[in-house]
C-alpha cells in the first residue's frame, strides 16, 4: 500500500470520544450497513486504523427469537476489543427483551438504536426514520433500552436523520428526548428521509445540534469521503466524533487516512492496482471463514467490486468477470490478468461510492403526520414494520 506523505498538520484537538465507561482513542464509527459491515469487512477496517466498529444492523425481534442469521450478525471476533451490535426496533417491549439478551449473555460492548433508515417498506409503517415523528413511541422505546442497558453497565447510543422532510423535522426533538433517557451520544446524518442518500448532507444541523446538546456527545454522518472531509465537518460543527458509511465501501484503508488525520499527519493511502487486488482477494477469505461457505462467501464479496476498482483502468469485460467470481481460485485467477502495476488515480478512486438515489415523496402510514402521537390504528400498523433491512 504506497502511503503519500507530506509536512505534519497542525493536530486536530478531538479528545478519545467517551461512551459510558468505553473510551474510542480514534472518534471515528463505522456505520452498520446491511450486507457490508459484517466480520471480515470489520477486519479489514481494524487493520488500517481506530474506531468504533459497528456490526451489521439486526432486528430486535429477530434476536429476542434467536433466528440462525441474528446470531451470525452479533458474532464478533475474538479480538474485537469493542463488540458493537445495532438493533432495529418498533416495539418498546422487544427492542426491551433484545437489550437484556444482549446484556445477560454478555454479547456486547455497546448498543446502537436506528432510527435513521429510509427504505419505503419501513417508513410506510412508520418504522425508521419515520418512527421519531411519534414522540411518545420513540421515548418509550429509547428509555426502555436504556434502563436494560444500564443493567449491564452498557452505553446505549442513537443514530437518526433530520426528519421526514424539510416540514417535518424531528432531529431536535428527538436529541433532547435521548438526552434525557440516558443514551450515551446521538448521531445524525444530515439528510431527511426524503432525501434518500441524494444530494448533499447538512452539516449546518449537525451543529444545530451539537449546540442543543452540550452536555452528551454528539456525532456526524454524510458526505465523508476522505480524511479531509472529516476534518471539516469537526471544524465546521463541533462534533466530538464522525460516523462514516457509503465512503469506506471499496476503500477500507480509509479508516487509516482517518486515524492519521485526526493525528495531525497528511499521511494518506494511494494503492496501485496490485494493492487493490490484494485487499479484495484478502476481503474474500475473510468473507470464506465468516460465512464458512465459499459460495455464499464468493457471491456476497461481488458488489464490493464497483466499488474497489472505482477510477481504476479495468475494462469492461474485466468487470464483469470480478462480478460473476463464484469460487476464490476463480477470483485470484481475475484478479491476475489486471493491469498490476497502474498506479493510483487519484480523485476518480475517490469521492461519493454507492446509489444516491433521488428525493421522493415518503411513503408513511395513513394520517401518520397529523399528530406526534400514535393512534389505535397506527399503533396495530406499526408492529409490521421490523423488517430486516437497513440504512440511514
Amino acid at each position: 500500500m504506497t502511503v503519500v506523505a507530506t509536512p505534519p498538520a497542525p493536530k486536530l484537538e478531538l479528545p478519545p470520544l467517551k461512551l459510558g465507561p468505553l473510551t474510542v482513542d480514534t472518534p471515528v464509527i463505522l456505520a452498520p450497513m446491511a450486507g457490508i459491515t459484517n466480520s471480515a469487512f470489520r477486519r479489514l477496517c481494524r487493520e488500517y486504523g481506530g474506531g468504533l466498529y459497528v456490526a451489521e444492523m439486526v432486528t430486535s425481534r429477530a434476536l429476542v427469537e434467536r433466528t440462525p442469521e441474528s446470531l451470525r450478525i452479533i458474532a464478533h471476533d475474538d479480538d474485537e476489543k469493542v463488540r458493537s451490535v445495532q438493533l432495529y426496533g418498533v416495539d418498546p417491549v422487544t427492542v426491551g427483551q433484545a437489550v437484556r439478551m444482549l446484556v445477560e449473555e454478555d454479547r456486547a460492548d455497546h448498543i446502537d438504536l436506528n432510527f435513521g433508515c429510509p427504505v419505503p417498506k419501513v417508513t410506510r409503517r412508520g418504522g425508521g426514520s419515520a418512527l421519531p415523528w411519534k414522540t411518545d413511541l420513540f421515548t418509550s422505546i429509547v428509555r426502555t433500552a436504556v434502563k436494560e442497558a444500564s443493567n449491564g453497565n452498557i452505553p446505549l447510543t442513537i443514530k437518526m436523520r433530520k426528519g421526514i422532510d424539510e416540514d417535518h423535522l424531528t432531529y431536535l426533538d428527538a436529541g433532547r428526548i435521548a438526552r434525557d433517557s440516558g443514551v450515551a451520544a446521538v448521531a445524525l446524518h444530515g439528510r431527511t428521509t426524503a432525501q434518500f442518500y441524494s444530494g448533499q448532507a447538512d452539516w449546518s444541523a449537525i451543529a444545530r445540534l451539537r449546540e442543543a446538546l452540550p452536555d452528551i456527545p454528539v456525532l456526524g454522518n454524510g458526505d465523508i469521503w476522505s480524511a479531509e472531509d472529516a476534518i471539516r465537518m469537526v471544524r465546521e460543527t463541533g462534533v466530538d466524533g464522525v460516523v462514516v458509511g457509503r465512503g469506506c465501501q471499496g476503500r477500507p484503508w480509509l479508516f487509516g487516512d482517518l486515524m492519521a488525520a485526526f493525528e495531525g499527519s497528511h499521511e494518506r493511502h494511494t494503492p496501485d492496482l496490485r494493492k487493490v487486488a490484494e485487499s479484495v482477494y484478502r476481503h474474500a477469505e475473510l468473507m470464506v471463514e465468516t460465512f464458512g461457505d465459499e459460495g455464499k462467501a464468493l457471491r456476497e464479496i461481488r458488489k464490493h467490486m464497483a466499488w474497489y476498482f472505482k477510477g481504476y483502468v479495468v475494462g469492461s469485460e474485466l468487470r464483469t468477470k470480478l462480478a460473476m467470481v463464484t469460487s476464490l481460485e476463480v477470483l485470484r485467477g481475475t484478479l491476475d490478468q489486471l493491469d498490476l502495476d497502474s498506479p493510483y488515480p487519484g480523485g476518480d478512486a475517490e469521492g461519493p461510492r454507492g446509489r444516491a438515489g433521488s428525493p421522493k415523496k415518503v411513503a408513511l402510514p395513513k394520517d401518520w403526520l397529523q399528530d406526534r402521537t400514535m393512534d389505535a390504528e397506527q399503533a396495530r400498523e406499526i408492529c409490521h414494520a421490523e423488517l430486516d433491512v437497513s440504512g440511514g
